[in-house]
Protein backbone atom coordinates (compact mmCIF):
# COMPACT_ATOMS: atom_id res chain seq x y z
CA UNK A 1 0.00 0.00 0.00
CA UNK A 2 1.45 3.47 -0.90
CA UNK A 3 2.30 5.49 1.67
CA UNK A 4 0.52 9.18 1.40
CA UNK A 5 2.47 12.15 1.92
CA UNK A 6 0.74 12.96 5.06
CA UNK A 7 2.79 9.97 6.41
CA UNK A 8 5.83 11.19 4.91
CA UNK A 9 8.11 14.07 6.49
CA UNK A 10 10.83 16.27 4.01
CA UNK A 11 14.18 14.63 5.38
CA UNK A 12 17.12 15.64 2.66
CA UNK A 13 17.06 18.48 0.79
CA UNK A 14 17.27 19.40 -2.60
CA UNK A 15 21.39 20.03 -2.43
CA UNK A 16 21.76 17.08 -0.61
CA UNK A 17 20.41 14.98 -2.93
CA UNK A 18 21.80 16.59 -6.09
CA UNK A 19 25.39 16.23 -4.00
CA UNK A 20 24.84 12.21 -3.62
CA UNK A 21 23.63 11.69 -7.27
CA UNK A 22 26.23 13.58 -9.27
CA UNK A 23 28.81 12.02 -6.74
CA UNK A 24 27.55 8.15 -7.56
CA UNK A 25 27.94 9.72 -11.51
CA UNK A 26 30.69 11.84 -11.26
CA UNK A 27 32.81 9.05 -9.30
CA UNK A 28 31.52 6.50 -12.07
CA UNK A 29 32.70 8.87 -14.93
CA UNK A 30 36.10 8.85 -13.43
CA UNK A 31 36.56 5.06 -12.87
CA UNK A 32 35.52 3.82 -16.05
CA UNK A 33 37.63 6.66 -17.94
CA UNK A 34 40.65 5.20 -16.27
CA UNK A 35 42.93 3.58 -19.27
CA UNK A 36 44.26 0.94 -16.94
CA UNK A 37 40.83 -0.56 -16.03
CA UNK A 38 39.00 -0.54 -18.63
CA UNK A 39 41.56 -0.60 -21.60
CA UNK A 40 38.96 -1.25 -24.40
CA UNK A 41 37.12 1.96 -23.78
CA UNK A 42 41.23 3.61 -23.99
CA UNK A 43 41.90 1.79 -27.12
CA UNK A 44 37.84 2.93 -29.03
CA UNK A 45 38.21 6.61 -27.83
CA UNK A 46 41.05 9.07 -28.10
CA UNK A 47 43.09 8.92 -25.27
CA UNK A 48 43.09 12.70 -24.93
CA UNK A 49 39.01 12.63 -24.35
CA UNK A 50 39.44 9.99 -22.26
CA UNK A 51 42.12 11.81 -19.75
CA UNK A 52 39.90 14.89 -20.63
CA UNK A 53 36.69 13.04 -18.67
CA UNK A 54 39.31 11.45 -16.42
CA UNK A 55 40.65 15.06 -14.99
CA UNK A 56 36.75 16.42 -15.39
CA UNK A 57 35.25 14.04 -13.23
CA UNK A 58 37.97 14.77 -10.59
CA UNK A 59 37.42 18.41 -10.53
CA UNK A 60 34.03 17.59 -10.28
CA UNK A 61 34.14 15.53 -7.27
CA UNK A 62 36.76 18.08 -5.85
CA UNK A 63 34.09 20.65 -5.89
CA UNK A 64 31.28 18.56 -4.65
CA UNK A 65 33.28 17.61 -1.57
CA UNK A 66 33.99 21.12 -0.86
CA UNK A 67 30.21 21.82 -0.97
CA UNK A 68 29.62 18.80 1.37
CA UNK A 69 31.86 20.24 3.72
CA UNK A 70 29.86 23.55 3.55
CA UNK A 71 26.76 21.69 3.93
CA UNK A 72 27.83 20.21 6.63
CA UNK A 73 27.96 23.00 8.68
CA UNK A 74 25.04 25.33 7.31
CA UNK A 75 22.93 23.21 5.76
CA UNK A 76 19.35 21.68 6.50
CA UNK A 77 19.35 19.95 10.00
CA UNK A 78 19.77 16.29 9.15
CA UNK A 79 22.44 17.65 6.29
CA UNK A 80 24.86 19.16 9.20
CA UNK A 81 27.49 16.83 10.66
CA UNK A 82 26.19 17.42 14.18
CA UNK A 83 23.19 15.56 13.44
CA UNK A 84 24.98 12.16 12.31
CA UNK A 85 28.87 12.05 13.67
CA UNK A 86 28.25 9.85 16.34
CA UNK A 87 31.39 8.76 18.93
CA UNK A 88 33.13 5.54 18.53
CA UNK A 89 31.28 3.58 21.30
CA UNK A 90 27.65 5.14 20.01
CA UNK A 91 28.59 3.41 16.56
CA UNK A 92 29.70 0.17 17.82
CA UNK A 93 26.79 -0.29 20.09
CA UNK A 94 24.71 0.90 16.99
CA UNK A 95 26.21 -2.01 14.69
CA UNK A 96 26.02 -4.29 17.65
CA UNK A 97 22.13 -3.83 17.32
CA UNK A 98 21.99 -4.05 13.81
CA UNK A 99 23.39 -7.86 13.93
CA UNK A 100 20.48 -8.64 16.40
CA UNK A 101 17.96 -7.04 14.61
CA UNK A 102 17.47 -4.73 17.62
CA UNK A 103 18.53 -1.30 16.21
CA UNK A 104 16.45 1.37 16.43
CA UNK A 105 14.70 3.75 13.45
CA UNK A 106 16.87 7.08 12.56
CA UNK A 107 14.85 9.63 10.68
CA UNK A 108 18.17 11.03 9.45
CA UNK A 109 21.81 9.00 9.32
CA UNK A 110 21.89 6.22 11.80
CA UNK A 111 25.57 6.07 13.74
CA UNK A 112 26.72 3.49 11.47
CA UNK A 113 25.61 5.46 8.11
CA UNK A 114 27.19 8.77 9.89
CA UNK A 115 29.92 6.64 10.03
CA UNK A 116 30.41 5.41 6.69
CA UNK A 117 29.93 8.95 5.19
CA UNK A 118 32.73 10.63 7.05
CA UNK A 119 34.59 7.69 6.02
CA UNK A 120 33.50 8.22 2.22
CA UNK A 121 34.18 12.07 1.90
CA UNK A 122 37.62 11.09 3.48
CA UNK A 123 38.36 8.30 1.02
CA UNK A 124 37.38 10.83 -1.73
CA UNK A 125 39.11 13.46 -0.35
CA UNK A 126 42.50 11.22 -0.76
CA UNK A 127 41.67 10.15 -4.20
CA UNK A 128 41.06 13.16 -5.47
CA UNK A 129 44.12 14.77 -3.26
CA UNK A 130 46.32 12.17 -5.07
CA UNK A 131 44.96 12.33 -8.56
CA UNK A 132 45.64 15.64 -8.21
CA UNK A 133 49.06 15.61 -6.99
CA UNK A 134 49.33 12.46 -9.94
CA UNK A 135 47.53 15.02 -12.73
CA UNK A 136 50.88 17.60 -11.64
CA UNK A 137 53.90 15.29 -11.70
CA UNK A 138 52.90 13.25 -14.33
CA UNK A 139 51.52 16.26 -16.69
CA UNK A 140 52.72 19.19 -15.08
CA UNK A 141 49.15 20.39 -15.13
CA UNK A 142 46.78 21.41 -12.44
CA UNK A 143 47.12 23.49 -8.90
CA UNK A 144 50.16 21.13 -7.48
CA UNK A 145 51.86 21.69 -10.85
CA UNK A 146 54.02 24.61 -9.30
CA UNK A 147 55.34 22.34 -7.01
CA UNK A 148 55.66 18.77 -8.35
CA UNK A 149 56.43 19.37 -12.12
CA UNK A 150 59.81 17.60 -13.09
CA UNK A 151 59.18 14.76 -10.74
CA UNK A 152 60.85 11.98 -10.76
CA UNK A 153 59.68 8.34 -12.17
CA UNK A 154 60.42 6.90 -8.43
CA UNK A 155 57.74 9.79 -7.48
CA UNK A 156 55.01 9.66 -9.80
CA UNK A 157 55.40 5.84 -9.45
CA UNK A 158 54.72 6.35 -5.53
CA UNK A 159 52.09 8.71 -6.09
CA UNK A 160 50.30 6.88 -8.65
CA UNK A 161 50.43 3.99 -6.25
CA UNK A 162 49.04 5.74 -3.44
CA UNK A 163 46.37 6.84 -5.92
CA UNK A 164 45.34 3.24 -6.59
CA UNK A 165 45.28 2.99 -2.87
CA UNK A 166 42.98 5.49 -2.07
CA UNK A 167 40.98 4.72 -5.53
CA UNK A 168 40.21 1.07 -3.96
CA UNK A 169 39.67 1.77 -0.11
CA UNK A 170 36.77 4.09 -1.55
CA UNK A 171 35.44 1.39 -3.38
CA UNK A 172 35.38 -1.06 -1.02
CA UNK A 173 33.85 1.69 1.08
CA UNK A 174 30.84 2.03 -1.70
CA UNK A 175 30.40 -1.59 -1.43
CA UNK A 176 29.49 -1.30 2.28
CA UNK A 177 27.30 1.53 1.91
CA UNK A 178 25.22 -0.23 -0.82
CA UNK A 179 25.36 -3.40 1.88
CA UNK A 180 24.24 -1.07 4.67
CA UNK A 181 21.28 0.75 2.87
CA UNK A 182 19.96 -2.38 1.51
CA UNK A 183 20.32 -3.98 5.47
CA UNK A 184 18.62 -0.40 6.82
CA UNK A 185 15.96 -1.03 4.43
CA UNK A 186 14.89 -4.70 4.82
CA UNK A 187 15.24 -4.10 8.72
CA UNK A 188 12.85 -1.09 8.77
CA UNK A 189 11.13 -2.18 6.23
CA UNK A 190 11.78 1.32 4.14
CA UNK A 191 12.92 2.06 0.65
CA UNK A 192 16.12 4.40 1.34
CA UNK A 193 16.73 4.49 -2.04
CA UNK A 194 13.87 6.06 -2.71
CA UNK A 195 14.01 8.63 -0.07
CA UNK A 196 17.55 9.83 -1.58
CA UNK A 197 15.36 10.51 -4.49
CA UNK A 198 12.24 11.79 -2.99
CA UNK A 199 13.77 13.36 -0.23
CA UNK A 200 11.12 12.04 2.32
CA UNK A 201 10.80 9.48 4.63
CA UNK A 202 8.33 7.52 6.75
CA UNK A 203 7.18 9.99 9.72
Amino acid sequence: MPVNDVDELPVWDPLVRLFHWTLLLGFCAAWFSEGELFEGLADRFDGEVMQFVHVSAGYTIAGLLSFRLLWGFVGSSHARFSDFVFSPPVVLAYLREVLTLRARRYLGHNPAGGAMIVALLLGLTATVFTGLALYAADQGLGPFAGLLVGSSEALIDWIKEAHEVATNFTLLLIAGHLVGVLWESLLHRENLVRAMITGRKRA
